[in-house]
């Protein structure tokens, strides 16, 4: 996985393209936005993910020998753009917002400026990153904010769409809050802490679960986590773990103690296996639950009155099950010609898929608390005014202007590449986590809500409004 040449991973259209380019205007500079459309599950936020990897991607990017010979092969190209690639250079600029930020739909999440064949190229690896990682640490978002500061454990490679989706998949998760993963690589890669048990089959290869829980309990006395719904939770289970328990403790050691339910009726069983627990003088034993969890699950048996102290979420959290798409889209805002910047729109029937031209930049609006009060896109070339008019981006909105009041502007996006040099330090994956975790907090509660969050305000400048409505007019005459 770390050693594989991904830049054919590309829709044939790029290419195909991008040789076009090079023969009409090998010059032209284009500027694409990479943003989304619509948040996943009905959500209210997405928590941008996957720059880590696009950095890497962007910085390996070579056509290798064997590449150049299967596009000769196709008989599609000629011996000029096979050269091209061949002795291919990164030459672009990026700028992007930093990786765990929150983010609303159509605003930029990153911005590529570079030869337009250049650029063009990129459109689906960086699309398959972005889409994928943002998709899950989104979700893995919802899954941690029901667990009300309970550890979720990220359990889900084996369900998993292969082995990125496992591996990268898994560093998302922690990115939007889980506390570690059962996935050793993606542990070993990120930095992160490897979680896990045992499974089933430990207790069955053994005569007894009385004799499985021995075992691990000689092997591990220091960190004795049973899974104790084999055969019986409750009649045999939960009692056969406390005996162990008990000889730990005889032995002077204390915990860390505890059991994990895979299956049954979770609030029940839970219920009762914290009696016994707590009778037996082991308050402080943790009881952890799996078993194809996700924010509803979890939500309704915390609601019911289930006693958990921590979760291992797998396959509808490493999926995204409940809606396993985002809507990430890579459009063309303006190309360069000499000195002379052009902005570009791509008209629709429909309002979300007409795109906002130019070349921009968004930032973050904080009132004097630190909150945020929405985020706004302006040009690149221009600079606003306090009290300026900003117009509300969903046309949906009843108020559709404001004024832009004393609040402090800070920009989201930071230049991650200079003509193809990168110059931005990518932080490690838990400082990502805790960045990330910041930033939620400076949202609106309201905009946060799993069940019908309000909309965070997205405004335009008066520039980008008159700039795209005078596009549109222009189109459509």
């Amino acid at each position: 996985m770390e050693t594989r040449n991904l830049t054919l991973l590309l829709d044939f259209y790029e290419l195909t393209m991008a040789n076009g380019f090079l023969q009409e205007n090998p010059e032209k500079i284009g500027y694409f936005d990479l943003y989304f459309r619509k948040v996943p599950d009905q959500g209210g936020v997405v928590i941008y993910t996957g720059l880590a990897q696009v950095i890497k991607y962007l910085s390996n990017l070579n056509f290798s020998d064997s590449d150049i010979e299967y596009l000769r092969d196709l008989e599609t190209f000629d011996d000029k753009f096979l050269s091209y690639l061949k002795n291919f250079e990164f030459k672009c600029d990026v700028w992007s917002m930093k990786e765990g930020t929150p983010a609303f739909p159509n605003e930029p999440l990153l911005t590529v400026r570079g030869p337009i064949l250049q650029v063009q190229l990129l459109e689906t690896m960086l699309l398959n990153i972005v889409n994928h990682e943002s998709l899950i640490a989104t979700k893995a978002r919802r899954v941690c904010m029901v667990a009300h500061g309970r550890p979720v454990m990220e359990f889900g490679s084996r369900r998993a769409q292969g082995a990125d989706a496992a591996t990268y998949g898994a560093r998302a998760a922690v990115i939007g809050g889980c506390s570690g993963t059962a996935n050793v690589l993606s542990a070993k890669q990120f930095g992160l802490k490897p979680l896990g048990t045992m499974a089933h089959s430990w207790v069955q290869s053994f005569e007894s679960e009385e004799a499985a829980f021995a075992a691990w309990m000689r092997v591990y006395p220091h960190n004795c986590l049973l899974l104790v719904d084999t055969y019986d939770v409750l009649k045999s289970g939960v009692p056969h773990a406390i005996e162990i328990f008990k000889q730990l403790k005889s032995q002077g050691i204390t915990g860390p103690f505890g059991i994990r339910i895979d299956s049954g009726d979770i609030t029940y069983l839970t219920k009762q296996a914290r009696k016994m627990l707590d009778q037996a003088g082991f308050s402080e034993a943790k009881i952890t639950i799996s078993n194809a969890l996700d924010e509803d699950v979890i939500q309704n048996v915390l609601e019911e009155g289930a006693q958990v102290d921590s979760f291992g979420v797998g396959e509808k959290l490493i999926t995204a099950a409940s809606d396993p798409v985002l809507s990430g889209v890579y459009k063309l805002v303006a190309i360069q010609e000499a000195d002379e910047l052009i902005p570009k729109i791509k008209l629709s029937n429909t309002v979300e898929k007409t795109t906002i031209p130019g070349f921009k930049h968004p930032y973050r609006m904080y009132d004097e608390h630190g909150k945020a009060r929405g985020d706004l896109l302006l040009l690149a070339s221009e600079k606003i005014r306090q009290n300026s008019t900003i117009y509300n981006s969903d046309p949906n909105k009843t108020i559709q202007t404001r004024r832009l009041k004393k609040w402090q502007l800070k920009p989201l996006h930071q230049q991650i590449y200079a003509e193809g040099k990168l110059i931005y330090q990518q932080p490690a994956t838990l400082a990502v986590k805790h960045y990330s975790k910041e930033k939620i907090n400076e949202l609106p509660e309201a905009c946060l809500r799993l069940k019908n969050p309000d909309t965070y305000d997205v405004f335009w400048s008066k520039q980008v409004r008159q700039l795209r409505t005078k596009m549109i007019n222009e189109f459509t005459k």
